[in-house]
């Protein structure tokens, strides 16, 4: 199953789904604002990616104002966090059979 993670109003989102052409392509697509990452999803996403870490976003808007910057995070913090508010995950994230990409940058497991 070859699927990605985005939101919908995220322009770096929206300019890779229409640069690798991700509908014609045959990707599911999930708008992580409309439908929430469910705790299996992100199981699946950490199995691939080796950490809840490499999935967390320190530029969501919530990041700084809930004092996280402040905090020292655990693998379960970051879970949760995810799982809590769907800012937190990097985006986009595609899963691709046994491979993920995650967040814009060219470096990716």
């Amino acid at each position: 199953m070859n699927k990605i993670y985005h939101l919908s109003t995220c322009g770096t989102c929206k300019k890779i789904l229409e640069e690798i052409k991700a509908k014609d392509r045959g990707f599911i697509l999930q708008d992580i604002k409309k439908e929430k990452i469910t705790p299996e999803q992100l199981e699946e996403m950490h199995a691939l990616a080796g950490s809840y870490e490499a999935l967390f976003s320190r530029r969501s808007q919530q990041y700084r104002p809930m004092g996280l910057h402040e905090k020292e995070l655990s693998e379960k913090d970051y879970r949760d966090l995810i799982l809590q508010e769907y800012s937190f995950l990097k985006r986009p994230v595609a899963v691709l059979g046994n491979r993920i990409y995650i967040g814009a940058e060219v470096k990716n497991a």
